[in-house]
């Protein structure tokens, strides 16, 4: 009877540590909506009931910054703005004021291409909600003044937890870039949880940590003219990957695509680029930086990625050429069968 005993609890420990095994090499996924677009939250190797309370701390984290951060909903972006445009100075909460000042530094290292104080051409265009616009051009006129406005981050003093403006057309609009600094403030979350095999993929931009278990984590990206993958990515260690593309949110008039990224010297959407794709350490500097190289375009991507600090980038123009860095093109894995001119730059430094 003792030796049946002995057998019984030998199956039961055997069987747990089966089930512990299992649970190691499981990848637990949990999503949820928020910043116009929906969250991927995939968790290596983690005990379900720690991933499952780990995540809804993470969704309640992004469901408060998407209501703090947004420029057009009641909330305290939209009262800073109020105040930014009655050029009235203001105090601004903690974590407010280290988000402006992450997105005025990496606007200055764009030398502006990525510009988040230019909301009221932002809203003049009509993608300043979740619904797409209805189709008709802003008017031209109102385009050029907002434009010899010139607002830019240069107009903004902040000193301590004090905020103040000299232009009134500054209208901070954080929608190509808190979307990263908020994916980084999950990691941040992640990593002090013990974990630190995962991904947070938010409506394709992302970044990983660690490994899915013995591989690399791999990362499709989307071809910005048909359906589909147009190549793949491995990452691991630590790795944020971001692309804007033309294709996100547009409306078409008399045949012409009027997409979402504007070029803050003109007004009107960057017409050179139909996507851009970059890696870095952090999501809310390739956040930035995939606007910024957007907008640059194909003849001025590269010294815009130089003094972002960016070493990976694949960008793709409207003719379908493809400009990469010679170390992006020594990651990147192509569809098999793909034809494209792929036109090859300086290295980055």
């Amino acid at each position: 009877m003792k030796k049946q005993c002995i057998r019984v609890a030998c199956l039961l420990l055997s069987l747990s540590i089966s089930a512990c095994d299992q649970n190691k090499d499981r990848v637990f996924h949990d999503q949820f909506f928020s910043f116009g677009t929906l969250i991927d939250v995939s968790l290596y190797g983690v005990e379900q009931q720690l991933a499952e309370s780990i995540c809804r701390k993470i969704e309640a984290d992004f469901m408060d910054m998407h209501v703090r951060w947004h420029a057009w909903q009641p909330g305290p972006l939209v009262s800073l703005n109020n105040h930014l445009a009655n050029l009235e100075a203001t105090t601004i909460t903690p974590s407010l004021l280290q988000l402006l000042k992450e997105a005025n530094r990496l606007s200055r290292l764009s030398s502006g291409l990525f510009n988040p104080v230019i909301g009221n051409l932002v809203e003049l265009w009509g993608f300043h909600d979740n619904a797409l616009p209805v189709g008709m051009l802003p008017d031209s006129v109102a385009i050029k003044e907002l434009v010899d406005l010139h607002p830019t981050v240069e107009d903004v003093t902040i000193n301590d937890n004090i905020i103040s403006n000299q232009n009134p057309s500054v209208s901070y609009d954080l929608g190509g870039f808190a979307k990263g600094y908020a994916i980084d403030r999950a990691i941040e979350r992640l990593r002090e949880s013990g974990i630190h095999n995962a991904i947070i993929n938010a409506g394709g931009d992302l970044r990983a940590i660690g490994q899915h278990g013995e591989r690399p984590w791999r990362i499709g990206i989307r071809d910005p003219r048909q359906s589909g993958i147009l190549a793949s990515l491995e990452i691991s260690g630590d790795a944020s990957v971001f692309t804007s593309g033309d294709y996100e949110r547009f409306f078409e008039v008399d045949g012409k695509r009027y997409h979402h990224i504007i070029d803050p010297r003109t007004g009107y959407p960057a017409n050179n680029t139909a996507s851009v794709t970059v890696i870095h350490s952090d999501a809310a500097t390739a956040d930035a930086a995939a606007t910024a190289l957007f907008v640059a375009g194909p003849d001025g991507w590269l010294s815009t990625a130089q003094n972002m600090g960016i070493q990976y980038v694949m960008l793709i123009d409207t003719h379908g050429n493809i400009h990469m860095n010679p170390a992006m093109r020594s990651r990147i894995h192509f569809e098999s069968g793909m034809q494209a001119n792929i036109i090859l730059s300086a290295p980055l430094q």
